[in-house]
């Protein structure tokens, strides 16, 4: 096993998060959303694929040069397929950053290599061994990701990881490419590695998760616990398909759960939650309501007996606290599963507190307007209560 406990967080937000539907950035917004990363403090920034298009180079270059070069920058890298011409775009992107990388990949499982590369394995690890060579030459950090690694056949995917690292690989990277893996098998697979291939010890071991069946979390704890020290992540979970591991999920599990996942990390806890509403004003969606950590809904309570619990100490419901990720405050939404003691506490709130009567009375006409309508907003309250003194005055 590793002897390091720090989890390294690469973020792919820029480069396979911004691959997603609806989630294309312009320069600027990819700068700032840089800046972000750096604050939160992630360890590396993949800031995109150099060979796409020269406004992808370019944004690499100048995030290389903005971010990569301040006291404490993090890695700056940039991905490249397995070969020349991608390698030597990533190279020159990267160049600027104190500290660079340059990610390099092919598939590996035989219905890859068969249906989409058209190669055979032998072919493959002649590519892999030339290419990786290749990239050692620009850079002293060269992470290889076999693709498709957990559709991969055990037996080749050890023949290509000891091939990547002969050719000077320093990170392994093993994806959940199309998100099939349950937890139990893709520990397996890094257990597997690091017993079978040679001079693995001197490698960091990565986990790149996606979440077609809702896993990647998941996932990329099993990886930890079988031995992974650097998992691929993105802020919200953006990225193909049904989206990468999601940043903020994974730093606040290894945060709130040390008892059990005794794991460091480098992650400014209190950013996450500005991070995450950044990015959604710089793409055409933000996080759903009901995401864990960063949602609207996250630390917003509707039903009474959460709000009673919520009223009386708010660990009774809550695990951590907003202002720990920096989100608004709890909120306390009231609607028609809202019990007496939160809407109590509201007419208080706004300077109105009321006797027991007053109250029973209020609150037999707030659950007739919550039945009839989704979301009681506090001049909705004011008017009950004026139209109840109203009718106790008559």
């Amino acid at each position: 096993m590793p002897a390091s406990n720090h989890i390294v967080f690469f973020d792919t937000t820029l480069r396979d998060g911004e691959q997603s539907p609806g989630c294309t950035m312009h320069l600027d917004e990819k700068l700032r959303i840089a800046h972000a990363l750096a604050t939160l403090g992630v360890d590396i920034i993949e800031a995109g694929f150099p060979i796409a298009s020269e406004g992808d180079l370019k944004s690499v270059q100048t995030i290389a040069a903005e971010i990569g070069t301040g006291r404490n920058a993090p890695r700056i890298a940039a991905l490249a397929r397995c070969r020349q011409a991608d390698i030597e775009a990533a190279a020159r992107a990267v160049e600027p950053a104190n500290s660079n990388r340059i990610h390099t990949f092919l598939s590996t499982s035989d219905l890859h290599l068969a249906a989409k590369l058209k190669i055979t394995r032998e072919q493959a690890l002649d590519q892999i061994a030339q290419m990786v060579a290749l990239a050692r030459t620009y850079t002293d950090d060269v992470e290889f990701s076999p693709e498709d690694a957990t559709r991969t056949d055990p037996d080749f995917l050890v023949q290509v990881c000891q091939v990547a690292i002969q050719a000077g690989a320093t990170t392994l990277n093993l994806p959940d490419t199309v998100g099939y893996c349950i937890p139990e098998d893709y520990g397996a697979m890094f257990r597997t590695v690091q017993h079978r291939v040679e001079g693995i010890g001197g490698v960091t071991l990565s986990a790149h998760c996606h979440d077609d069946l809702g896993l990647a979390v998941a996932n990329s704890l099993a990886a930890i616990e079988a031995g992974a020290r650097q998992v691929e992540c993105a802020v919200n979970g953006i990225g193909e398909r049904a989206g990468n591991t999601a940043l903020e999920e994974l730093a606040a599990v290894l945060t709130v759960r040390r008892d059990r996942l005794p794991y460091g990390h480098s992650i400014d806890m209190q950013h996450l939650y500005p991070t995450s509403q950044l990015l959604a004003s710089c793409i055409s969606f933000g996080a759903a309501p009901n995401k864990a950590i960063v949602g609207a809904n996250a630390f917003a309570h509707a039903a009474g007996i959460h709000q009673h619990g919520m009223m009386a100490n708010p660990l009774t419901y809550e695990i951590m606290t907003p202002e720990s990720v920096g989100a608004p405050k709890s909120s306390l939404v009231l609607g028609k599963h809202s019990g007496r003691r939160a809407l109590e506490q509201r007419l208080r709130d706004l300077g109105h507190p009321l006797s027991k009567v007053e109250l029973n009375e209020v609150y037999t006409r707030f659950t007739d307007l919550a039945d009839r309508k989704k979301i009681i907003y506090d001049q909705d309250l004011l008017g009950l209560l004026h139209l109840q003194r109203s009718v106790m005055s008559a």
